[in-house]
């Protein structure tokens, strides 16, 4: 895992936006990362991590809605006219009420709903992806191993996040299921939200979706 500093970033051209966002619960935090795909074939990718954000416990799904559109509507994120970000969003828990508030919104985004399995396969539904753990799960490892992922310094959550993927855990067991975690078990001991929001945005930026175009009407 590398961390840089952020000045690389400054001489980098023409990035794709993928954003992956772990809606919490009761118990859980909400976290948010934002990526910047670099290269323009999948065996030169890069994937810069330029901001993190957790919200605090039982912060209200409208204002973290509020604050996520706030965010892809930005300049930083909105200044490529070429692709537009993709945001993915993880609609296990929360289902479809929270993923309708994002609907309603205008947003220069590409809206990826997010349904986590334990199954094999990619399917995608009435405009929701599901998506087994062990393709997320394998998005990071292979992103971390081949040294494609690339965590700035300066970002305050850099450590936290550091701590989590050094903490999570990938296990496939003999029988074909899948249990993941930080700590123990999926969503279990420790928090992994911010890994989950990162495989997330990882798995959209390697080739899961592709950034969508803009067309002049």
């Amino acid at each position: 895992m590398r961390i840089y500093e952020g000045k690389e970033i400054s001489s980098l051209v023409k990035p794709s936006f993928f954003i992956g966002v772990d809606l919490g619960q009761t118990a859980d935090y909400t976290a948010l990362t934002v990526l910047e795909r670099h290269g323009h074939t999948p065996e030169q990718y890069t994937f810069h991590c330029r901001h993190l954000q957790r919200w605090q416990l039982r912060t209200s799904y409208a204002q973290i809605v509020q604050d996520v559109v706030q965010l892809v509507n930005s300049p930083t994120l909105a200044r490529n006219k070429q692709d537009r970000t993709v945001l993915a969003i993880d609609a296990t828990g929360v289902g479809a009420p929270v993923i309708d508030l994002f609907r309603r919104e205008r947003m220069s985004a590409k809206l990826v709903p997010v349904l986590i399995t334990a199954g094999s396969e990619v399917t995608t539904e009435n405009g929701t992806t599901r998506i087994p753990k062990r393709n997320l799960v394998s998005s990071v490892s292979v992103a971390l191993q081949s040294g494609k992922l690339k965590i700035s310094e300066k970002l305050q959550l850099a450590g936290t996040l550091v701590g989590e993927l050094e903490n999570f855990k990938a296990k496939i067991t003999t029988s074909g299921n899948d249990t993941y975690g930080a700590g123990a078990e999926w969503r279990e001991g420790n928090n992994d939200d911010l890994v989950l929001s990162l495989a997330m945005a990882i798995w959209c930026a390697s080739g899961g979706v592709k950034a969508a175009k803009f067309y002049s009407m």
